[in-house]
């Protein structure tokens, strides 16, 4: 996954993050551009999962 991946498809995944796992707040969900790393680490700590967990999930849900 790229920058300008997770930039464009963002709304629809935070979306279904927000469904899977209704403990994530806005805030957890904030995407900046730039700070990609800061993201994926409060969605480790958030759901438990390692990056590439995510980054899986993430590709199988743009299918």
């Amino acid at each position: 996954m790229n920058t300008t991946e997770l930039k464009g498809n963002w709304n629809e995944l935070k979306g279904k993050l927000k469904q899977k796992y209704a403990d994530l707040t806005d805030d957890d969900l904030l995407y900046e551009e730039g700070k990609e790393d800061e993201l994926f680490g409060r969605l480790q700590q958030k759901i438990g999962q390692t990056k590439e967990q995510i980054t899986k999930w993430y590709n199988e849900e743009l299918k």
